[in-house]
């Protein structure tokens, strides 16, 4: 069982967890799911020699 004061707290920590709930789903989506990034081509690999690895 739990105390007067142990019972205060939990309400008060979960009423802290609802309204972080609901500004997080009222707030602007972080990133914009509509804007697409633009990938540059691979960068062309010299023969025998991957990821710009020196000959020895």
């Amino acid at each position: 069982m739990t105390n007067r004061h142990q019972r205060l707290r939990m309400q008060h920590r979960i009423r802290l967890v609802l309204e972080e709930r609901r500004a997080a789903r009222d707030a602007e989506p972080a990133v914009d799911l509509e804007v697409t990034m633009e990938i540059p081509p691979p960068q062309r690999v010299v023969e025998g020699f991957p990821y710009g690895a020196s000959q020895r």
